[in-house]
């Protein structure tokens, strides 16, 4: 177990490899924090636009993109503590729309072409990302994914995802690409998640995240937009052209996506936060649930959140995924196995050990904690993973981190 914090020579070699990122023009801005044994380190660098604007600050906000998994999922865990959930209870009183489906004879078959799921689809599914549908990179071409699209059922479309009933009914219309609990599948889980937490308790996803573990958490700042008298913390958000680098506008503050709030509140990466909010919520799980003294989620459930679900076909294929698509996610990935809504690290592929968990964002951002080094590490930026950039920083981040712990 860890003993120290960090040490002064490790954390000023970390300011440096974050500043030369800033630097080079690459990233226009960033908030990192790392914090251990009761020591916080906190770096704001650069500014809110490539071109300038406010300098970066320890409060700004930032759009947590996939992000936002490990923290959504706490809703879920609060019901299974009050039993108002159980993990092996079919999900068809509250969500109908799943009921008695249909499976693809094969994943790249015509959406007709179908038998019937062996079994109905439980919670456990739901929370594992096992339940049959998914964003999979490996299937991109095939009708079913292209069905997914064509339904707006994933976000980050030009359009925006419709409200929480039409999605479903939409989700609905579609054969399922794998039977039941067998295979992972990344994203649509997360979104199906925040639904199922508002049919069971009758309140707005946001509504219930908030109650349970927003405010006793002290997350002031986190949600699924930005409310007006906050919108001037919020910077630009860039994708940066894949062939020249030049940067395009993915989001705006004013009038942009999190400027409202959104009709389709996303679990799987419409949060909203800062450095800070998610430093509670990461020390939390580190300390078994418990925040200054008081129980958020039971020791058990955050347990079962954070070590791995997935049994070995399931891990090679998500394994598969990581090291097939390193072209296109530059590495981000890497872990080798998935708890409940994040990562959870089973081998040694870097410079993290085993039982790290947390998980990455498309909008480049990385939020981890470590229970052997009782670490807890978050980088946030502004720039989409459209290039490599933004992966670069946030390997730099843990690799410099990793070096400054001082024991």
């Amino acid at each position: 177990m860890a003993t120290g914090s960090f040490t002064k020579a490790g954390l000023g070699k970390l300011s440096d490899v974050l500043a030369r990122h800033v630097d080079s023009g690459r990233i226009p801005g960033l908030v990192a924090m790392v914090s251990r044994g009761g020591e916080t380190h906190v770096e704001a660098l650069g500014t809110f636009r490539h071109d300038g604007g406010p300098s970066m600050r320890r409060d700004t906000i930032f759009r947590m993109a996939s992000t936002s998994k490990p923290v959504t999922i706490a809703a879920a865990m609060v019901l299974l503590d009050e039993c108002r959930l159980r993990l092996d209870d079919p999900v068809e009183p509250w969500l109908p729309e799943l009921a008695d489906r249909r499976v693809l004879a094969r994943i790249d078959a015509p959406l007709d072409d179908t038998v019937p799921a062996r079994r109905p689809i439980t919670v456990r599914d739901v929370l594992t990302s096992t339940f049959g549908l998914g964003m999979d990179m490996t299937a991109l071409g095939t009708p079913i994914m292209g069905a997914v699209f064509e339904q707006g059922l994933t976000p980050n479309l030009p359009e925006p995802m419709p409200e929480p009933d039409e999605w479903m009914r939409r989700l609905g219309t579609l054969p399922l690409m794998h039977q039941p609990g067998e295979r992972w599948q990344y994203q649509l889980s997360s979104d199906l998640l925040g639904v199922l937490v508002a049919r069971v308790t009758g309140q707005p996803f946001e509504t219930f995240l908030r109650e349970r573990i927003f405010e006793p958490l002290g997350m002031k700042d986190t949600g699924f937009h930005v409310p007006e008298d906050k919108i001037d913390r919020l910077p630009t958000l860039y994708a940066p052209d894949p062939q020249t680098g030049e940067f395009h506008v993915w989001d705006e503050a004013e009038g942009g996506r999190w400027s409202q709030p959104p009709a389709f509140q996303g679990g799987g990466g419409g949060l909203v936060s800062t450095v800070d909010d998610y430093h509670a919520y990461f020390r939390m799980l580190l300390n078994h649930g418990v925040h200054e003294g008081e129980r958020i989620l039971s020791r058990p459930a955050v347990e079962l959140m954070t070590t791995n679900r997935l049994d070995p076909e399931q891990q090679a294929a998500r394994h598969a995924m990581a090291v097939n698509n390193v072209h296109i996610s530059f590495g981000q990935g890497q872990h080798g196995g998935w708890g409940l809504g994040m990562a959870v690290r089973t081998y040694r592929g870097d410079y993290a050990p085993i039982g790290q968990f947390g998980w990455d964002g498309g909008s480049g951002t990385a939020t981890y904690a470590d229970p052997e080094n009782q670490l807890t590490g978050i980088l946030l930026t502004q720039v989409g993973a459209s290039t490599p950039d933004q992966a670069h920083v946030i390997h730099d981040f843990w690799t410099t981190t990793y070096q400054a712990l001082d024991d």
